[in-house]
């Protein structure tokens, strides 16, 4: 049981950050990545479809053995999460990557919070509902920003195009006295930089990778799950191929990726 390895799965590269952050906190433990390219971006697709996209995709990573699904996209997480907790919180830990992040913000006593996301992320009102419930008072400006996701799959970071597209989302006056902006998908943290320098580094920008594989770790603990054999096999699946995403496994993990296809929609 311990040695089962953990789910982990996004609509593309996103959930790489994730991945990388519960790899580096727990280099003993072995994760099956489904990254779901096909279908991406989930931010543009019906609640329904994220649904059953996520159903598919939990049902492959069981198949795998895995003893936790870690729901590494914001889009299924406010779409799918609570469906997937009804359907298959029996036989499986399932982790969702909203939830750490408003538990976090709950405890700093912002006043004014700032979230982007895709258009299924902030259409939900997930992240208004929770933080609101947490912490009254609170103000919450949200803004769908749906051309980040196709930016970052395509490799545009880091350049001329990015920065232009960022400031055109973030460097008008919606977001004037936040003192914290959610990145609201986990394809978001690989531009985690160049976002924080629009506001000159002056806010506490909060990606979920890192406190998501905390509550990972505490979790495994807690049910005495944690990897001790020695034994770890990573494994990384997709259901279309793309170069890009090989190049940017690599750019996380320094070493060669065994990227394989899974055709699970057959």
């Amino acid at each position: 049981m311990k040695n089962r390895p953990i789910g982990i799965f996004d609509s593309g590269v996103g959930g790489l950050t994730v991945a990388h952050a519960v790899k580096q906190l727990l280099p003993g433990e072995s994760i099956v990545y489904f990254g779901d390219t096909a279908h991406l971006p989930y931010g543009d697709k019906s609640a329904e479809s994220i649904k059953s996209y996520s159903r598919r995709i939990t049902e492959f990573l069981l198949e795998k053995n895995s003893k936790v699904v870690l729901v590494a996209c914001n889009s299924a997480s406010s779409s799918a999460y609570d469906t997937l907790k009804e359907e298959f919180g029996k036989r499986v830990i399932l982790i969702d990557v909203i939830d750490p992040v408003v538990d976090y913000l709950g405890s700093r006593n912002f006043n004014k919070i700032g979230v982007i996301g895709t258009k299924r992320t902030i259409s939900s009102g997930t992240y208004e509902t929770k933080i609101t419930e947490k912490a009254p008072g609170t103000s919450v400006i949200s803004m769908a920003t749906p051309l980040l996701v196709p930016m970052i799959e395509e490799g545009f970071i880091f350049d001329d195009i990015s920065n232009a597209i960022l400031r055109a989302y973030l460097a008008g006056n919606s977001f004037a006295g936040i003192q914290a902006l959610i990145l609201g998908c986990t394809h978001y943290p690989i531009i985690k930089n160049q976002i924080s320098r629009i506001f000159d580094f002056e806010i506490e920008v909060v990606d979920s990778a890192r406190l998501v594989s905390q509550i990972l770790k505490n979790t495994l603990w807690e049910k005495d799950l944690l990897n001790d054999t020695g034994t770890v096999d990573d494994q990384f699946f997709v259901s279309d191929y793309t170069p890009y995403f090989e190049k940017i496994a690599r750019m996380f993990f320094e070493k060669e990726i065994n990227l394989q296809k899974a055709d699970i929609w057959i």
